[in-house]
């Protein structure tokens, strides 16, 4: 997106001057894969000077990059374009999918916070990608992106520990996996929702069947015999939160 498409997003929120808007927040890989749109692209000062009109507009900005590797933050244009969005005021919090066949490992995880940390960003997530097709080639069981999540998490500073996981996006919202426990009739998976569309499931524990295979929640049963989990089959009314007031713009 050129920076004179991106501006006429950005411009009618500023001019607003909308009393419940605090934070503007753009996804994007383009630093991990196109890093030069924010250093020698043709219209990248334009970009930078759009990105910094919004922090001092007294909005806090907020780029949610996306990486997959700590190879993707080794190169010096990567660090270049970093330093030029933190210049801007922007703060760079990052989120990454966990990938069979890329990541799976904890070591590569204690890697890439530590150097996103190092960078002068913020881990947020470790996800787990959508079930959509590619997913045979890509997916990880549940239990096992939450035992790499753990190993890489126990290795690494407070600094790092910004960042939670592994958590997927679902219908009823997004839950994340806490850890496998044990119970007198034998293991369950503990999960909670961090966000759902029914505030009062937020933060709740629920529990699945122990199952290895699992990649989904759809896969997962719940557990000790209960026909359903506990936010399954619930009417709910939309809610707004108080602290959903962010504009999210994919760019």
């Amino acid at each position: 997106m050129k920076s004179g498409i991106l501006e006429q997003y950005i411009n009618p929120l500023l001019k607003a001057d909308l009393p419940n808007l605090f934070n503007i927040r753009i996804d994007t890989k383009m630093l991990g894969y196109w890093p030069y749109r924010f250093t020698t692209d043709s219209d990248s000062r334009e970009l930078l000077a759009l990105l910094e009109r919004i922090s001092t507009s007294e909005k806090h900005l907020v780029i949610m990059a996306n990486f997959s590797h700590p190879v993707e933050l080794s190169t010096n244009v990567v660090k270049e374009a970093i330093k030029a969005l933190r210049n801007t005021g922007a703060t760079i919090q990052i989120q990454s999918p966990i990938l069979r066949n890329i990541n799976d490992s904890p070591e590569i995880w204690k890697r890439m916070w530590n150097e996103q940390v190092k960078l002068g960003c913020i881990p947020y997530e470790m996800f787990i990608p959508q079930n959509t097709d590619m997913q045979n080639y890509f997916s990880i069981p549940l239990v096992n992106a939450w035992e790499i999540f753990r190993d890489a998490f126990k290795n690494v500073s407070g600094l790092c520990r910004t960042v939670r996981g592994p958590c997927m996006s679902c219908d009823f919202g997004k839950i994340q996996i806490l850890g496998i426990s044990e119970t007198p009739n034998g293991k369950v998976i503990s999960l909670r929702l961090v966000q759902g569309k029914n505030p009062e499931w937020v933060m709740k524990l629920f529990l699945a069947e122990y199952d290895e295979k699992a990649i989904w929640i759809n896969e997962l049963i719940p557990a000790f015999g209960q026909k359903q989990f506990s936010f399954e089959g619930i009417e709910h009314e939309e809610v707004e939160l108080e602290d959903s007031y962010n504009y999210a713009l994919s760019l």
